[in-house]
């Protein structure tokens, strides 16, 4: 066990470091493009050649690599291009403000979608599995600017029972959620459901579970003491790689409604050309991204025996 997490951990700071040369290739390498980013399209090659100088791009690649490296390690990404502040000043709170969100989800989707999914597995072909599959299948298949447009036509012009947008501009407010945490289940409840019902009912199906069944154990003892532990393997795997999701996916909802999120900020510094800004988010995404699989990999041990033997 102490041996995998080892390997993991390398392999995750392998990751980082991998994505952090090709980022820093990408953006850094033509040092008067990034003195033109930061001093404007009509500065003199002079202007940008002084600023250059002035800010330590003089050395070599590998020490300026290095640098930025160290600096990126501590938390500073430099100052923003487009907000004139350091780029943790507004990287650390949009990412709040998407953690939020993203919990807000998580608290309704797991329970709602694992739930859902056992009970459909559990009685295959019946009308409750027929009625989750039908569901599942009609909200993945619309994106969510389609259902963030109609849940706004409804709630919000219709009914005007919600706020259009969610900028929270006074702080935390309930009713400013609910329609882009809405919008985002709606997407993906029916992924993780159908997931979910596919693994418990190839459970339900596996031999151990009939000779439970004809050892005469009772039903629910059946269900809850080998049938989930087995079933439940795929759904966690994709309920925490769905945090790679999340960052990106979120971007449409948080556009969509004002939000302030950690995506919102990722596409005003892709359309503004804020290189600190797209850098700092790259990092921040690969990150959550090797280590959401490092959760995956560590409890899918914990739900596999054999694996954490082997």
């Amino acid at each position: 066990m102490l041996v995998m997490l080892f390997k993991r951990i390398v392999a995750m700071a392998l990751v980082m470091l991998v994505v952090s040369l090709i980022l820093f290739v990408i953006f850094e390498t033509d040092k008067l493009a990034v003195a033109g980013k930061v001093l404007g399209p009509y500065s003199s090659v002079e202007q940008r050649e002084l600023w250059l100088s002035q800010n330590g791009y003089d050395a070599s690649f590998s020490t300026r690599y290095l640098k930025w490296v160290g600096n990126a390690v501590q938390g500073d990404f430099g100052s923003s291009l487009q907000l004139k502040v350091p780029v943790s000043e507004v990287l650390w709170p949009r990412l709040f403000n998407t953690g939020i969100l993203a919990l807000c989800l998580f608290s309704i989707m797991i329970p709602l979608s694992l739930t859902l999914g056992i009970l459909a597995g559990m009685k295959e072909g019946s009308w409750l599995d027929r009625s989750v599959s039908t569901l599942s299948v009609f909200t993945t298949s619309i994106p969510e600017f389609a259902s963030a447009t109609l849940l706004t036509a409804v709630f919000v012009f219709s009914l005007k029972w919600l706020p259009g947008t969610s900028a929270m501009s006074d702080g935390f407010e309930w009713n400013q959620m609910i329609l882009p945490v809405l919008v985002l289940l709606m997407y993906d409840f029916g992924y993780v459901a159908r997931m979910t019902r596919a693994s418990m009912a190839e459970v339900m199906h596996s031999q151990y579970i009939r000779t439970a069944i004809l050892k005469g154990l009772p039903y629910w003892t059946i269900i809850l003491k080998h049938a989930l532990r087995n079933a439940l393997i795929a759904p966690f795997t994709i309920i925490v790689l769905q945090l790679n999701w999340l960052l990106s996916g979120v971007i449409v909802v948080e556009v969509f409604f004002a939000y302030k999120g950690f995506g919102k900020l990722l596409l005003d510094a892709a359309l503004f050309g804020d290189i600190y800004v797209i850098e700092a988010c790259t990092l921040v995404a690969v990150f959550v991204a090797v280590f959401s699989q490092f959760i995956s990999d560590v409890g899918y041990t914990f739900l596999n025996p054999r694996i954490r033997f082997s």
